[in-house]
Parts: structure tokens; sequence; C-alpha cells
């Protein structure tokens, strides 16, 4: 009677706790400690192919992890759409899921010798609000598990001149996604934008506009005004400042900008910002401290090595690097673009 007694009492709490769970997913969101339970991929796990609803998209200049490479999805709810805007990010419904996975190939210089994913993030617009969720992936590649402080691992690879490398991954906790993706208090998506995201995509159908593939597949309308889109920080014919400020908008500008956790700072990085003072030219730092190294302005035109943005870009220091999130290894190619445009700043700022 005692056994029978505590099984129905132990029912009754279960029962609770799924009317609770279900009363508070109105998103229609169900959270999975493993990432299998999910079901965005078909087949094998690692293979990362997706079914149907779940769209791949890229950045035209993406943010820089440590040299991890990214597959990003998104999932929008059925019959809704992402609602447009030139300057912001999409406003997108409440359920929709933003899927990012970053990984290393084995030897960056012959991908197919496979692959290790290292984490998928989860960016989810719940009835609160933007919500993230980081699950890590287990060696075997079979599964990925719910981590909400986060980890430091170690990973190991052959990066594209055939050099060795075995460096610290920090995979940041819940509260850390906070400090990247925040504006006015408020947790919102960064890539998700017309000018991050107005570029080719070669889906398994062929290549084709990412916005425009969206706008046939009924995931949002598109203007009939033209539509802004950063440059390819990789594209060779793209002129050096518009890689630079692409590289400074997409890795800096959504905290550096007016809304931004670092609007405080007074240094506005941001593609929509052109006053050269809040740009960062000869401008003094609103907080000297070891974060200037004994440097006087954020941008020296025509001078990199006398700036404090190349300072901080090529510090691994925590209390010095910027950003301060998500970057164990110096980005040798983003700091040679931006010292670069610093470079050409020399005649038509001094």
């Amino acid at each position: 009677m005692r056994s029978f007694l505590i099984i129905s009492f132990l029912l009754v709490i279960v029962a609770i706790n799924e009317a609770f769970i279900n009363k508070n997913v109105g998103d229609g969101f169900q959270f999975h400690e493993n990432f299998t339970g999910y079901r965005f991929f078909s087949g094998e796990l690692k293979s990362l192919q997706p079914v149907a609803g779940i769209i791949p998209y890229d950045l035209n200049t993406p943010l820089f992890s440590n040299y991890a490479e990214k597959l990003r999805f998104i999932k929008l709810p059925s019959g809704t759409k992402a609602v447009y805007n030139d300057s912001a990010v999409f406003s997108l419904p409440k359920g929709t899921i933003l899927i990012k996975n970053f990984y290393y190939y084995n030897d960056f210089r012959k991908p197919d010798k496979g692959r290790r994913i290292i984490e998928t993030r989860l960016l989810v617009n719940r009835d609160s609000g933007w919500a993230t969720y980081a699950y890590i992936w287990n060696e075997a590649q079979t599964e990925a598990v719910f981590e909400p402080i986060g980890d430091v691992i170690t990973v190991n690879y052959i990066d594209a001149k055939g050099k060795k490398i075995e460096a610290p991954y920090v995979i940041p906790n819940q509260n850390q996604c906070k400090g990247c993706h925040s504006q006015g208090n408020i947790l919102l998506p960064i890539g998700i934008a017309a000018r991050h995201i107005n570029s080719d995509y070669v889906y398994s159908d062929g290549k084709q506009n990412q916005l425009k593939y969206w706008a046939s597949h009924n995931m949002i309308d598109l203007p009939a005004s033209k539509i802004p889109s950063n440059a390819n920080w990789f594209d060779k014919k793209a002129s050096v400042e518009s890689k630079a400020r692409a590289y400074l908008d997409v890795n800096c500008g959504f905290c550096h900008s007016a809304k931004g956790p670092a609007n405080t700072s007074g240094l506005f990085l941001d593609i929509h910002n052109n006053n050269p003072t809040s740009l960062g030219i000869n401008k003094t730092p609103v907080a000297a401290g070891r974060g200037s190294g004994g440097l006087q302005f954020d941008i020296v035109p025509g001078n990199p090595s006398k700036s404090i943005l190349i300072y901080r870009m090529t510090s691994n220091d925590p209390g010095i690097s910027m950003p301060e999130i998500g970057r164990e290894q110096i980005h040798k190619e983003g700091v040679a673009v931006v010292s670069e445009w610093i470079k050409g700043l020399k005649n038509a700022d001094r």
C-alpha cells in the first residue's frame, strides 16, 4: 500500500511538472537535455544534414571564433515569416530557433579528412524573449549534451598553412552569451540582418541569393528598394575600407554601437556610423588603463601600431583583449585587414 502511495505521489508530481512546462511553452519550444532530442538533422548527427524546415544560412563576413568554422541554420515556426528591416536585426516570430554549430577540420588543407564538432548553440525566441542553450559534443560525435555552465577544452588541428595547432577553446556559459548578444538590455541575434545575409549560398538545389531564397519559400517579404550588403572580407575585389568596416561591424559593432553594451565608450564600430571621432579616429579613450596600453588614440591614421584598437585585437590578456568573450586566439588575418585600412587613413583623416 505504501509503495502504491509513493508511486501515485510521484506520478502526481510528474503530471504537475509536465503541466507547468506545457503551460509555459506557448512559443512551441520543447527543451531537450540531449541535442538528438530536437531531431533537427537526419542520418548521422555529425553529418548535420537538415530535415525539412531547417534552412542553412551564412554571413557575408562572419564573426571570428578562434578559427572555428560554423554551420548555421534557422527554423521558423510553420506559417510564419521574418519581418524585414534594412538597418537592424530582423524581427523573428516567437518559436524561431537559430542553430549554430562550431567545428574544426582535422586538416584545413584537406577538409575531406573529417572534422570535429565542438559545440552547438541554440538561440530561441521564447515568450519571455530570446534564450540561449549550449550543447557540447562528445568525442564520438554521436551526441551533444546541454551544458549551461560552459567549459574549456583543448582543440587540435592542422591549419591552412600546414601548422599543427593546439589551443584552448572556451565554451561560454549562458550568462556570458548576453555579453555579446544584448542591446538595450534585450538579448538579440547578431547575424540575422539584411547586410549580413544578402549574399549567395549554395543550397542543395543550387546557388541562390539567401534573401531571395527566403522570399521564394515564404520566409520573408522583401522591399522593392535596394537591400544593403556588407562586403565579404575574403573578396579580393572589395575595397580595403569595405572589408575592414564589415569585419568591425560584425565582430565589434553589435556591442560598440549607440544601443550596445559598450555605448558608454563612445567608440561606435557599427557599419552605420560614419562620424570619424566616434569611429575612433584620433579619439582618446573614455577610460584609460591597461586596455589602452599607454597609447593615446583608439585609431591613429596611418599608424596601426599606435592604435588602441589594434593593440587590443592583438592581445590575449583577458583584461585587454577584444572581443572580451569568444577569442582565445589572435585573428591574424582580421588584424591584417583592419591594419591595412588604418594605414590608408593617413592622408584622408589627418
